[in-house]
C-alpha cells in the first residue's frame, strides 16, 4: 500500500503520521519538544532537538511500514521561528529563536518610529512585530559572533523550520521554503511573489542567506541516504506552514469559510483568494501555491493560546489539563474573574509586544475554579477578538468555524467557544490536521489522492449563552485588556 509519510513539527511536539490515498491515518508518532526561556520575553528551541525529534518519528513509522511503501514526505511545520547553520556542516549556529520570542522587540520598535511600517505592510501585508523572523534573523547575525562575517562569505543559510528540514532530509542539497511560509518571513513580497531586495537591507539581512521559494506542492528534492531511516530518494513533496496545512485540510479553498487552529498559540485563517489588505489588525498572507496558482488569505495570530490552559494549570498546582476542565465545570461562570494571558504579548487583533499577562476581577468570592474558567474563556476571547476583526475586513459575516489542533480535543472549551463568538463551531474527524493537510497536498500533486475525510463533521457545537451574559463577558474582557500594557522600561 502507497502511502505518505507526514511530518509536523510544532512548537511542543513533533509528530509524523503514515496516510493513505484515501486519507486513513495507518500510524502515528510523537516526541516532545522543550522550549528555553533564557530571559524574559525570550524564547529559543535547540535546532539540533528540532533535527533529532524528526528523525526519531521517522524512525517509529519506517518500524511498523514497509520502508518501500512510502513513495513521498511531506512537511507541516512552526511558523515564524528562524534557524540560522552552517552550509558545509549542516549544524546550527544559534539556537532557532522561536515565533515566541520577543528580543527583536527594540529593532521593530526604532523601525516603527523611523516611519517604516506602512512600507513594510504594504509589501508584506505583515506589521511591524517580534513575531516576524526579519528582525529576529537581524538579531542573530547581530549577536551570533562570527555569523555577520560568515553570512557576507557565503558560508551560513537560514531559513524558518522547513526549510531547516528539507536542508537536513535532503542532505544539503536542496535549500527550498514554500510560498506560505516565505510570506510569514516579512522578507517576501506578497504581489511579487519573491524576497524583496528593499526589505532584507531594511532589516539588514543578505539575500544569499534566504532559501528558494517553491509552490506548496512542488518537488523539494528527494531524502539522501543515512540521515534518517528513509531510503535514499524519497520525493519531499509538500512542505505547509502549520496553519496553512491545517486550512487545506479542512478544504477551505475560497472566500466565506474560517478555521480556528488551536494550538500553543492559534490562528484564525480565511482563505480570500485574491489579497485583501487588513485594516484591523490582522495579516494579509500567502495561503498556498498549488502548480502555477497562489491563493492568499486573511490571518489572525494569537501568541498564548492552547498554552494558557497548561499555565493555568501550573499555576493552581493542577496535575493536567483535564483536572483544571474538570475544576472549571465546577462554576457555571468565571465569577467575574478575567485571565488574559498576554505571557509573549499581545497578537492579533491588538498587537502589544510589551503587554503582559493579567488576573483581575477577583474577589473575596474567587476560588480556584473562578481562575480555571476564566483562563479556559481567555483562550475562546482571543479567538472572538479575531473573529470579529476578520469580519470587519473581509465586510461579512463568518457564521461558520472550523476547529482544529490539540486544544479543539475539548468539548467544553469548544462549546464555550461557541458561546462567546455566538457562532457555530465545527470540529472535524481529525484533531490534529496540519500532518493530514500537508500529506493532502502531497497525495494531490502525486495524483493519489481521493477522499473528503477532513470535512465530515464529527462535532457541532451551536452557541446557548444568553446575549446579556455574553455581552458582559466581552465587556469585561475589553476592559481586562486594556490593564495589560505596560511601557517598557
Amino acid at each position: 500500500m502507497h502511502t505518505i509519510l507526514a511530518i509536523d513539527q510544532g512548537t511542543t511536539n513533533t509528530k509524523a503520521v503514515l496516510l493513505t490515498g484515501q486519507g486513513r491515518v495507518l500510524a502515528q508518532a510523537s516526541r516532545p519538544m522543550q522550549v528555553s526561556y533564557p530571559k524574559p520575553g525570550w524564547a529559543e528551541q535547540s535546532a539540533a532537538a528540532i533535527w533529532s525529534t524528526v528523525a526519531d518519528v521517522i524512525a517509529d513509522l519506517v518500524v511498523v511500514t514497509d520502508a518501500a511503501d512510502i513513495i513521498a514526505v511531506a512537511i507541516s511545520n512552526q511558523r515564524e521561528s528562524i534557524v540560522l547553520w552552517d552550509a558545509a556542516t549542516g549544524e546550527p549556529v544559534a539556537p532557532c529563536v522561536i515565533w515566541q520570542c520577543r528580543r527583536s522587540s527594540p529593532r521593530c520598535a526604532q523601525l516603527r518610529a523611523a516611519g517604516h511600517e506602512a512600507d513594510v505592510v504594504a509589501r508584506t501585508g505583515l506589521g511591524l512585530d517580534p513575531l516576524f523572523p526579519a528582525a529576529k534573523l537581524a538579531w542573530l547575525l547581530d549577536n551570533t559572533p562570527g555569523a555577520r562575517d560568515a553570512a557576507r562569505a557565503g558560508k551560513l543559510r537560514a531559513g524558518t523550520v522547513d526549510s531547516w528540514l528539507v536542508w537536513k532530509l535532503t542532505g544539503g542539497r536542496r535549500h527550498a521554503t514554500d510560498y506560505g511560509n516565505a510570506s510569514r518571513t516579512q522578507l517576501f513580497n506578497l504581489d511579487a511573489l519573491a524576497w524583496d531586495e528593499s526589505l532584507c537591507a531594511l532589516f539588514d539581512v543578505p539575500r544569499p542567506l534566504l532559501p528558494e521559494v517553491l509552490p506548496s506542492d512542488a518537488l523539494y528534492g528527494t531524502t539522501a541516504a543515512g540521515v534518517t531511516a528513509l531510503p535514499e530518494g524519497v520525493p519531499i513533496h509538500a512542505v505547509m506552514g502549520d496553519s496553512h496545512a491545517a486550512a487545506f485540510g479542512h478544504g477551505i479553498a475560497g472566500p466565506g469559510l474560517v478555521k480556528a487552529t488551536l494550538g500553543t498559540g492559534s490562528s484564525l485563517m480565511a482563505v480570500t483568494g485574491d489579497r485583501v489588505a487588513s485594516h484591523h489588525g490582522l495579516s494579509s498572507t500567502i495561503a498556498w501555491g498549488q502548480g502555477d496558482k497562489v491563493l492568499y488569505a486573511l490571518e489572525g495570530n494569537i501568541a498564548v493560546s492552547g498554552q494558557t490552559a497548561a499555565f493555568a494549570r501550573r499555576l493552581l498546582g493542577l496535575k493536567d489539563e483535564t483536572e483544571l476542565t474538570d475544576l472549571a465545570r465546577t462554576v457555571d461562570s468565571s465569577g467575574g474573574v478575567c485571565f488574559v494571558p498576554a505571557l509573549a504579548g499581545l497578537g492579533a487583533p491588538h498587537w502589544q509586544a510589551n503587554a503582559r499577562g493579567v488576573i483581575c476581577g477577583m474577589s473575596l468570592g474567587t476560588t480556584p475554579a473562578h481562575v480555571a474558567r476564566a483562563a479556559l474563556e481567555a483562550i475562546a476571547l482571543q479567538v472572538v477578538d479575531v473573529l470579529r476583526a476578520m469580519e470587519a475586513d473581509l465586510g461579512a459575516a463568518l457564521p461558520l468555524l472550523f476547529v482544529d489542533g490539540g486544544a479543539s480535543k475539548s468539548d467544553f472549551l469548544m462549546q464555550l467557544l461557541a458561546d462567546l463568538a455566538d457562532r457555530t463551531v465545527r470540529r472535524g474527524t481529525i484533531a490534529e490536521l496540519s500532518p493530514y493537510g500537508a500529506g493532502k497536498m502531497a497525495a494531490e500533486a502525486m495524483q493519489m489522492w481521493d477522499n473528503a475525510q477532513a470535512t465530515t463533521p464529527a462535532a457541532q457545537f451551536t452557541p446557548g449563552l444568553p446575549e446579556a451574559a455574553r455581552l458582559e463577558a466581552l465587556s469585561q474582557w475589553h476592559s481586562a485588556l486594556q490593564r495589560t500594557v505596560f511601557e517598557p522600561s
